[in-house]
């Protein structure tokens, strides 16, 4: 999944740009990241992403209306890098990969916590990058 937007629900972000409800990801870097997934033939969706820095704000209700809001995932950090990457004026993307999931909450799975997935994950973003 390829975050182009961020609900930002954290505080690292206000930190480096003027309050705003959702903020955009950096269209050059996003584009790298779909031209490599598109080369290594790997389907993907281009995602608003909910980032919030306290998993105990993930109640049944509040994912509920962020869904209704739009947002297919939550994470952590997107909000805040992409915030600092613009002050900076750096290009920067994120390609999210799953590690654990709550998607069913009947039937919890750690999918290993991503362990499986790090080598080709770091070997998407090397090839993304390549294209900028």
């Amino acid at each position: 999944m390829i975050p182009t937007t961020a609900l930002r629900d954290e505080g690292i972000s206000y930190h480096y740009l003027a309050p705003t409800r959702d903020l955009k990801t950096n269209a050059s870097a996003n584009q790298a990241i779909k031209d490599a997934l598109t080369a290594h033939q790997l389907k993907f969706t281009e995602t608003k992403t909910w980032t919030t820095d306290g998993f105990f704000r993930e109640t049944p209700y509040m994912i509920k209306y962020r869904v209704n809001e739009g947002c297919q995932v939550v994470e952590m950090e997107c909000a805040g890098l992409a915030a600092c990457a613009q002050f900076r004026g750096a290009t920067w993307g994120e390609l999210l990969y799953t590690a654990d999931t709550l998607a069913d909450t009947s039937n919890y799975s750690q999918r290993n916590f991503g362990g499986d997935s790090i080598a080709i994950a770091l070997e998407l973003a090397l090839a993304a990058v390549s294209l900028l």
